[in-house]
């Protein structure tokens, strides 16, 4: 089978989708979460292969991260399968709906895509996600899961297929064409008519790349340069608890802090207590004159370092004098994900919320919260950072679009 015969199978499948009830979907997916952890070493033989390949040909370590499954994280997939379960079903919810003057009523639900094609690198968990959270909205799967985690991705999507078809749903409601390499993702970009939408998850050049050369409509997520900005009023332990944890907890995801702006006001009662926690936790601090001066592990940034998505724990940090100063680098610098203000200062925090222009803008709190699944929706398709269809995190309602259904008893217009 081609490539384009795949993607067109999984056209087919979609109309099958967009009608079955929310009884046999959950069926499905209740399959796929058995199926996930019964299939666990196989899946986990798979992955060690392509680990072992990530190290040999150089992926980065936080690439190799992205890519490992073991059976904490299977299970964690299956248990986010599981969820969505429990979501409400989107399809069908009424919008909007009224009578007009002349009887016809009108009603704007929402339906299914159809086909949501997915290209995305080193990140099997995707694999799991897109096409569990797509199945519950109606939509067929098409995947390009990238080079590194291919053995990885051949086996969930062989596991996805065999337990959907065990409930009567098409196997091909979740199809691969990662064995045909980037011509694959070439065919699936130029695929308008049969794949839907098409939804890019990685590094800045490969989005960039899914954006300029498809002509399939794209939901771009973008990388993420995150950003806290530690005011004059902060909390100690609150900015020291919520910057290591932004940036330790897991430093090769999107939603991992980047970037520390600290109120010179408070770099003398804040910042060592910060910046000291984050040395002690293996953090590589690049600092402007002001952090360097001051704390003798610091090494010297540059101005690739305000632009740096490290995925790693490096970590740029900046004095800044106020909140306007704040407010300018995080305009010229974010990517538009996640930023946040650890303060006690009302109007500083409303300000922040209301002039930062990113996905997701917070208030004394950890950026790792930036997440489908802390956000309640199971999972996520990805976390969008453009401004049209989607914003943030993407769930279930993400993946639907609407139609107007209109009843009449004989109209005509005059």
């Amino acid at each position: 089978m081609t490539a384009i015969e795949k993607i067109r199978s999984a056209k087919s499948a979609s109309v099958a989708l967009a009608q079955a009830s929310t009884t046999l979907k959950n069926a499905g997916l209740a399959a796929v979460a058995d199926a996930l952890v019964a299939n666990a070493a196989r899946i986990i033989s798979a992955n060690h292969i392509d680990l072992e390949r990530g190290a040999e040909t150089g992926l980065s370590v936080g690439l190799q991260d992205r890519l490992r499954l073991d059976e904490k994280r299977i299970q964690a997939l299956a248990d986010a399968v599981r969820l969505i379960i429990s979501l409400p079903d989107p399809i069908g919810d009424l919008k909007r709906g009224m009578t007009l003057p002349n009887g016809l009523r009108l009603a704007q639900v929402a339906v299914p895509f159809g086909v949501v094609g997915a290209i995305y690198e080193a990140r099997p968990n995707v694999t799991v996600d897109i096409a569990a959270l797509a199945l519950k909205a109606g939509n067929a799967t098409v995947l390009r899961g990238g080079s590194a985690a291919e053995n990885t991705n051949l086996v969930l999507v062989s596991v996805i297929q065999d337990a959907l078809a065990s409930v009567g749903l098409p196997a091909e409601s979740v199809v691969t064409v990662d064995d045909f390499g980037r011509a694959g993702a070439v065919e699936m970009m130029q695929a308008r008519g049969l794949v839907d939408v098409l939804i890019p998850r990685g590094s800045a050049s490969l989005i960039k790349a899914v954006v300029e050369e498809s002509k399939v409509p794209v939901i771009e997520t973008g990388d993420g340069v995150v950003h806290i900005f530690i005011d004059e009023t902060a909390r100690v332990d609150w900015a020291t608890e919520i910057v290591f944890n932004s940036k330790v907890q897991r430093p090769s995801v999107c939603n991992a802090l980047e970037t520390l702006l600290i109120h010179r006001d408070a770099l003398d009662r804040v910042g060592p207590s910060v910046l000291n926690q984050l040395h002690a936790g293996g953090v590589t601090i690049h600092g402007d004159e002001e952090i360097v001066e001051k704390f003798d592990f610091a090494v010297a940034a540059t101005e690739e370092d305000w632009h740096a998505e490290y995925y790693s724990l490096d970590l740029a940090v900046k004095v800044v004098a106020d909140l306007d100063e704040a407010l300018a680098h995080i305009a010229k610098y974010s990517t538009h994900h996640t930023e946040s203000i650890i303060t006690e200062d009302n109007s500083n925090a409303e300000r922040f919320l209301k002039q930062v222009d990113s996905a997701v803008v917070m208030v004394n709190a950890a950026t790792r919260f930036t997440d489908g699944g802390e956000f309640g929706f199971g999972a996520e398709v990805g976390i969008s950072t453009q401004k049209l269809h989607a914003r943030g995190p993407m769930g279930l309602a993400e993946l639907t679009s609407t139609k107007w259904l209109v009843r009449g008893e004989g109209q005509t217009r005059a």
